[in-house]
């Protein structure tokens, strides 16, 4: 009597155990774009005024119109439960490569300042939807504070910080320079404590780090998109390899940087190893 072969049964085997593994990681994938990561951070100050000591400030960044649960309740619930003073959203709020939501700036800003006082500037996809006086009036409408090549300051157990904003360089080409900006700080304060919120994080370190501002506050890099051991990942927003100041905080000419990694992707990308992030700086005085 002959025997069956094996082989088909060891093939269907392998087939079983290849969609499994696919599957597996499709999931890992999925969780790893959709479930928010709350990430602690405690920059230190020689100059930062005594009143500000300990002051939370909760940083969003790239969300590139996505939702995280119904009307976004899931990412303001993380939001809600790090108790911040003061919430800076530094651009891609929208995104030029998906359709736009119903409502959602409107929806998305009326959640943050219902729990702190909400700050924002424009990132490059902003300019690339398009109409972007209009989303800065829903956002005003809505109570959010919009730096468009401005500051304003911030007051704490009775001092004073400076926080200026910028609008990202895709804006209009006659739009004032960050540099004049920093002259109209030092104008106005003199040497203040002040922080700067930019959305382009790879204008750090030839631009931002030398208009003297003490903390930049940026996004845009995404986290090198795929976070790999010993890496600030492995892919910059403008797609070459291995790219710097993606997340964390950074240090030069002075001046220090701080890049949230974000919430959302662009068009069909996806993150790897890099979960969306609720971001939270505690300005301390060292």
């Amino acid at each position: 009597m002959a025997r069956r072969s094996k082989r088909p049964r060891r093939r269907g085997r392998r087939l079983l155990y290849l969609a499994a593994l696919a599957v597996l990681a499709g999931l890992y994938v999925h969780w790893g774009n959709t479930a928010l990561q709350t990430a602690s951070f405690f920059p230190a100050f020689r100059e930062l005024p005594q009143g500000f000591d300990g002051c939370r400030l909760v940083v969003l960044g790239d969300l590139h119109s996505t939702w995280f649960g119904e009307k976004n309740e899931t990412l303001l619930e993380a939001v809600r439960a790090q108790e911040p003073e003061y919430i800076f959203l530094v651009g891609d709020l929208l995104d030029a490569f998906r359709d736009l939501p119903q409502g959602y700036a409107g929806e998305t800003a009326a959640g943050l300042t219902a729990i702190a006082p909400t700050y924002y500037v424009t990132g490059n996809h902003e300019w690339a939807v398009g109409d972007v006086p209009e989303l800065k009036k829903t956002l005003e409408a809505q109570g959010v504070t919009v730096l468009s090549n401005q500051f304003v300051t911030l007051e704490r157990n009775g001092d004073t910080a400076v926080l200026a904003g910028i609008d990202d360089p895709n804006g209009y080409a006659d739009q004032k320079s960050p540099e004049t900006l920093a002259e109209e700080v030092r104008a106005a304060y003199g040497d203040p404590f002040w922080m700067l919120l930019a959305h382009r994080n790879d204008h750090f370190p030839e631009q931002y780090s030398l208009l003297g501002a003490d903390l930049v506050i940026s996004g845009h890099g995404h986290g090198g998109v795929i976070r790999l051991p010993f890496t600030d990942g492995l892919l910059s927003t403008d797609r070459t390899f291995f790219p710097s100041y993606t997340a964390g905080l950074y240090e030069k000419n002075g001046s220090a940087l701080f890049v949230t990694r974000g919430l959302g992707n662009s068009g069909p990308s996806f993150r790897l190893f890099n979960r969306p992030e609720v971001a939270v700086v505690t300005l301390r005085r060292e």
